[in-house]
C-alpha cells in the first residue's frame, strides 16, 4: 500500500504544473455553523477540480506514445487529462456519459479533446474508452482506480494542512481518487470523513457491504459523484484509513452551493459543495473547539444553476 512519501513525492513532481490553491480559515459562525472552519479553493485548481494533480502525475510519469491518451470521465478527471494532454503535448479523447453537463463537456472541447459522449452513466463510457484504448494503442488515464492518480490527488490534503492545520478533514467521495489519496497523506494523524450524496453512495454502500458493490447513481452530484462502484484499492485505504461515511441530500448540497456563493463569492459544483453540506445539514456534528477542513473540490458547473 502506498503511504504519505508517495504523496509528498508525488507533489514534488506536479510543482510546476498545476496551481498552488488558496485556503481560507473562518471563524464560528460562518455559515452558521458553532466551529472554526477551513475551507480549501481546490475548485480553483486547473481545469477547475483537483483533477488536475493526478492526470498530470500520471503523464509525466508515463509519457504516451504517438496515439496519445484516452480518459473515461463524468466531466472533471476528463478536463484534466485534456489539458494535461495538451499542456505536455499529447492527443486527447475523452468518453462521457451523457449526463455530464454541459459545461464539462464544453471544457473539454476547449481543452482540443475529441469528446465522445457514450452510454448514461461512467461504467459505460469506461468500457468505450477501454475498447478504444485496445483499438489505438493509446494510454488509458484512469480516473480514480490508479495508484499513480490517487497519490497525487493527495497531495489536495498535504498542501491544504501546511496552510490552515485542522483536526478532521471532510472529503466528497465519487470512485474514491480524493479520498484515497487524503487518506494516505492524513494515515491516521488527522480524521479523515467520506461525504457522498444519497444518490451516489459507493463508499457508503462498500463498507456496508465489506467490499465495493454495485450501486444505482442517481440526483444532483450525479455527473461528478457519479462512479457506479467505489474503486478497489481506494476501498481499502478508505477502509484503514476513513473515520466515517456520511450521507446528504440533493437539497442539503443545494443549500450548500448557495451559502459558497453568498458568502464567499465562490462557485461550486455538486460534489464540491458536499462537505460543507454535510456541517450545514448536522449530517457531521463537530465536538466542541473542533476545526474542521472541507475541500471544495470543483467548479465545474453553470453557474445560473445554483440560486442566490
Amino acid at each position: 500500500m502506498n503511504g504519505p512519501d508517495d504523496v509528498a513525492a508525488a507533489y514534488a513532481r506536479i510543482q510546476g504544473h498545476v496551481r498552488t490553491t488558496p485556503a481560507m480559515a473562518l471563524p464560528a459562525g460562518a455559515f452558521g455553523l458553532a466551529n472554526p472552519l477551513a475551507v480549501k479553493l481546490e475548485s480553483t485548481q486547473v481545469s477547475g477540480s483537483f483533477k488536475g494533480r493526478g492526470a498530470f502525475h500520471k503523464l509525466l510519469l508515463n509519457p504516451p506514445g504517438a496515439a496519445g491518451i484516452v480518459a473515461a470521465s463524468g466531466g472533471n478527471h476528463g478536463a484534466a487529462a485534456a489539458y494535461a494532454a495538451r499542456a505536455l503535448g499529447h492527443r486527447a479523447e475523452i468518453f462521457v456519459p451523457t449526463t455530464s453537463s454541459a459545461a464539462k463537456v464544453d471544457r473539454l472541447r476547449q481543452y482540443g479533446a475529441v469528446v465522445h459522449l457514450v452510454g448514461a452513466v461512467y461504467t459505460e463510457a469506461r468500457a468505450a474508452c477501454d475498447r478504444r484504448a485496445a483499438e489505438t494503442g493509446a494510454m488509458g488515464v484512469a480516473a480514480y482506480d490508479d495508484p499513480e492518480v490517487f497519490v497525487a490527488a493527495g497531495s489536495t490534503a498535504l498542501e491544504f494542512e501546511r496552510q490552515i492545520p485542522f483536526d478532521t478533514l471532510l472529503v466528497a467521495v465519487g470512485g474514491g481518487g480524493l479520498i484515497a489519496g487524503c487518506a494516505l497523506w492524513c494515515g491516521g494523524r488527522v480524521k479523515v470523513v467520506a461525504v457522498e450524496t444519497t444518490g451516489t453512495p459507493t463508499l457508503h454502500a462498500a463498507l456496508a457491504a465489506g467490499a465495493p458493490v454495485d450501486v444505482a447513481v442517481s440526483g444532483l452530484a450525479a455527473d461528478a459523484l457519479g462512479a457506479t462502484r467505489i474503486g478497489a484499492p481506494n476501498f481499502e485505504i478508505a477502509r484503514r484509513f476513513v473515520s466515517d461515511s456520511l450521507l446528504v441530500g440533493d437539497d442539503d448540497v443545494r443549500r450548500a452551493q448557495r451559502a459558497l456563493w453568498s458568502e464567499l463569492r465562490v462557485i461550486a459544483e455538486p460534489a464540491g459543495a458536499a462537505g460543507l453540506a454535510a456541517l450545514m445539514s448536522g449530517a457531521y456534528r463537530p465536538s466542541a473547539g473542533e476545526r474542521v477542513g472541507v475541500i471544495v473540490c470543483g467548479a465545474n458547473t453553470d453557474p445560473t444553476t445554483i440560486g442566490t
